[in-house]
């Protein structure tokens, strides 16, 4: 009995295990049917991998090919797997997929580990490989049900019997998001640690990869312990694996990461120049212009933009610190308990933008002898000595609540080389802009103190009044009519009809001084107003009105009567840049250009600005005598006026320019020029205030001009100008040939009397001649074939000493 039990209990068990042999392979055939009947003809097409299109940025470049800007929604750089590091691949595979280049897409050995863990409470981890993940990032979402997972499976197989290996790593390596908004690793080698692929060391490169297995997770700018943590696992499988040695794997554990904790920055600070490319290439381009790797050449220099960049900074710190300390930029109450300190502090610098070099802090402790703050990356600064200097009556204990240093005050801090000090964000603006005076391609442009604070662009957007920069144009119509440098003007009070209240208007020079008859090259190198409106209406003003178009200025912008001529319209610094390079080339208008050529991501041009042609009289705007001249007495200003300080700090001889100040100094202008190279720099208010009482275009734009050009100018040859035929000198000086015998140019209002006296007598010389005067070149007549080096628009060795700044 009991043996036939036993019979019948292993012919039941070997039918269980038919039973169940069956169901198993009914159950594998239906899967495989549903796999290959129901999944497979609905699998997507392998377009995307096959024809892969990475989204590409959009990226800015210098001339020199220094990146400046990157537009996009995704940070990419598209590297191709010959060109990516050994040790990179190394480690994504050590990590991700050691078998790669043995299983077929699937690797069932450790997917079976996986299941076993799933079964034991759903999907909690996985076994997916690389070609999987580039089936799921390609065409899937993340979400751990069994449909995908089968729909993941069928499109592995899909994707393995389409590409090699190699391709399917290099789609992977250069797609995966890795946190940052950068996809792919080269991205995020420049995102975390600002070096490309081939820079990395070890330590990096197993840091990065550990990032596709969680980015949030593992993200070193937010989550540095985990990430630290992972990499030591990456190192420890490179190490078991032989990938890297005894030492290797020992320096790389010991080994210091800096990781980049500002996002993506430039080597060069032009963001304006970025923003404008990118305008116009999303102009042309829309959308796709983020997507499709396109590539800009501008026309920018890098170490021009450097240059123009930090001498914007400089000079416009330099003014904010003359008028002294604002006060702090706010109040925190600091908490007792240190955790709670610490968030009140973080949440309150939180708040502050960014400002290069400018740091904000909150005050721990202060006195007049040391302030104690603390900055938000955590840092504990002391301000002693010199580096309390500019906050010195804030730490007075008379000052008032709103402007005194205390505990909680938010500050800002800046360090150089001779240790910590107060500073401030200034609020004053400013915009410098200098271009090629031949072809009108940008070298250098700083549309405002700092792109992070204030996105608008002074350069290209601000209207201002451009004071008494407007005169040399207002002159060259003059020069046009016949005048010349030597023409006499007779500097006395005028009344004129058209002032407030029915008063008569009664133009006055800056420093309220009249010097009788000067000549009108003194007149302009000393910037005197009553003389300009004497010229201009002599000139006549709808003659001189119109002639502000020939230079690219908008007659429509500026006043249509005597006002004109001491600058009371509106210009932007980029319209006086292709003003003043009339001037600078002979008489030539050129259109100032920014964009070189536009590239897709393979490097073909889309676009391209054809090499600019050789100035031609097509182009020509202004007699090449008039341009002479003009740039003689530009250079007398720059000289022995009240732009001398450009020559005598630059050191060159063919400086010339114009300083501009407006009414109670509200905008501060120098426009000028030197060795090929055009530039403008500006100063004011956004909301219009005076800058200061002794403030002037000498003291506020002309600094960041020199700073500029004593850079821009290094390398390049001194500009000589040789005389053109029709000019001829009169009276020490130069005039047209046809005016030469006309006595009506010589002088303007000669006989004017000033209002309440008799008539100003003009001395007059044997011959009838007029003597030199204070300011007017001494010069024996000569022809145009006399050298240059006797000329009037040649400095002398030693420039005397600059009278003072006018408006």
């Amino acid at each position: 009995m009991t043996t036939t039990l036993s019979w019948l209990n292993r012919r039941n068990a070997l039918r269980g295990l038919i039973a169940i042999a069956v169901a198993g392979l009914v159950a594998t055939l239906a899967v495989l049917g549903y796999l290959f009947l129901v999944v497979r003809p609905k699998l997507p097409s392998l377009d995307a991998v096959t024809d892969y299109k990475p989204k590409i940025p959009l990226r800015i470049y210098t001339a020199d090919h220094v990146l400046i800007g990157e537009f996009g929604e995704e940070h990419r750089d598209f590297v191709p797997i010959k060109n990516i590091p050994d040790m990179m691949k190394k480690a994504v595979l050590a990590i991700e997929d050691t078998r790669f280049y043995e299983h077929g897409g699937i690797d069932w050995v450790r997917a079976m580990g996986a299941m076993k863990a799933n079964l034991a409470g759903g999907f909690r981890q996985g076994g997916s490989t690389i070609s999987m993940q580039v089936a799921r990032n390609f065409f899937l979402t993340r979400e751990k049900v069994l449909s995908r997972k089968l729909n993941e499976v069928m499109l592995t197989y899909k994707i393995e019997d389409a590409l090699t290996k190699d391709q399917i790593l290099e789609l992977y390596m250069n797609q995966i998001y890795l946190g940052q908004r950068s996809f792919g690793f080269a991205a995020a080698a420049q995102v975390y640690f600002g070096k490309t692929l081939q820079e990395l060391s070890v330590a990096e490169i197993a840091m990065l990869a550990g990032l596709p297995q969680n980015p949030a997770r593992h993200n070193p700018v937010s989550n540095f312990k985990r990430a630290k943590a992972r990499q030591a696992l990456v190192l420890r499988r490179l190490h078991d694996l032989d990938y890297i040695s005894d030492a290797q794997y020992e320096a790389a554990q010991h080994e210091t990461l800096h990781i980049n904790n500002k996002g993506q920055e430039f080597d060069t600070h032009a963001e304006y120049v970025a923003e404008l490319a990118r305008q116009a290439v999303f102009a042309e381009f829309q959308e796709e212009a983020y997507t499709r790797g396109i590539v800009v050449h501008t026309t920018i220099l890098k170490a021009d933009q450097d240059a123009a960049y930090e001498s914007v900074r400089r000079n416009v710190i330099a003014y904010d610190q003359r008028h002294g300390y604002r006060g702090p930029e706010a109040f925190i109450e600091l908490p007792d308990g240190d955790e709670e300190r610490e968030e009140a502090i973080d949440e309150a610098l939180g708040r502050r933008p960014s400002s290069d070099g400018l740091i904000p802090a909150v005050v721990l402790s202060a006195s007049a002898s040391e302030v104690r703050a603390e900055t938000a990356d955590g840092d504990d600064v002391r301000i002693r000595g010199d580096g309390l200097k500019l906050a010195a009556p804030a730490l007075s204990s008379k000052a008032k609540d709103g402007i005194r240093i205390r505990p909680g005050a938010v500050i800002r801090v800046a360090q150089d080389k001779k240790g910590w000090a107060i500073t401030q964000v200034p609020k004053v603006a400013a915009a410098f802009v200098s271009i090629d005076a031949a072809t009108g391609a940008y070298h250098a442009m700083v549309g405002g103190f700092d792109y992070n604070l204030q996105k608008f662009n002074h350069v290209t957007q601000a209207w201002r009044q451009p004071g008494s920069s407007i005169k040399p144009f207002v002159y060259s119509a003059a020069i046009d009519k016949g005048f010349g440098p030597s023409s006499l003007i007779n500097d006395v009070p005028i009344e004129l009809p058209g002032g407030a209240n029915g008063e008569p208007w009664k133009p006055q020079n800056d420093d309220f001084k009249f010097d009788g008859p000067i000549t009108m090259r003194r007149a302009l190198s000393e910037s005197k107003n009553v003389p300009s409106v004497r010229i201009l209406r002599a000139v006549t003003v709808p003659y001189a009105h119109e002639f502000l178009g020939r230079f690219g200025l908008d007659p429509a912008r500026h006043p249509n009567n005597l006002t004109m001529a001491l600058g009371t319209g509106a210009v932007t610094p980029q319209q006086m840049a292709g003003a003043y390079s009339v001037f600078a080339n002979g008489g030539y208008k050129v259109q100032p250009y920014l964009i070189a050529r536009i590239e897709d991501a393979e490097g073909k041009v889309l676009k391209a600005v054809p090499p600019p042609p050789k100035l031609t009289d097509e182009a020509r705007v202004l007699d090449a005598r008039n341009a002479f001249i003009m740039d003689s007495m530009l250079r007398e200003v720059a000289r022995s006026g009240t732009g001398a300080a450009a020559t005598q700090r630059i050191g060159r001889t063919d400086i010339a320019g114009k300083t501009g100040t407006t009414s109670d100094a509200v905008d501060g202008w120098f426009g000028g020029y030197g060795g090929g190279i055009v530039a403008v720099a500006w100063m004011g208010y956004d909301e219009p205030k005076s800058l200061g009482g002794r403030e002037f275009g000498a003291t506020l734009a002309l600094p960041i001009w020199i700073d500029y050009m004593k850079v821009a100018l290094a390398r390049r040859p001194v500009v000589e100008r040789e005389a053109p035929e029709g000019v001829v000198q009169l009276d020490g000086d130069w005039i047209l040939e046809e005016y030469a015998a006309d006595p009506t140019v010589r002088g303007i209002d000669l006989d004017e009397a000033v209002p309440g006296q008799a008539g100003v007598p003009v001395p007059q010389m044997e011959g009838g001649e007029q003597p030199a005067l204070p300011g007017a070149p001494v010069i024996a007549p000569v022809s145009p074939a006399v050298p240059p080096s006797t000329l009037p628009n040649v400095a002398p060795a030693i420039p005397p000493n600059p009278p003072p700044e006018t408006n």
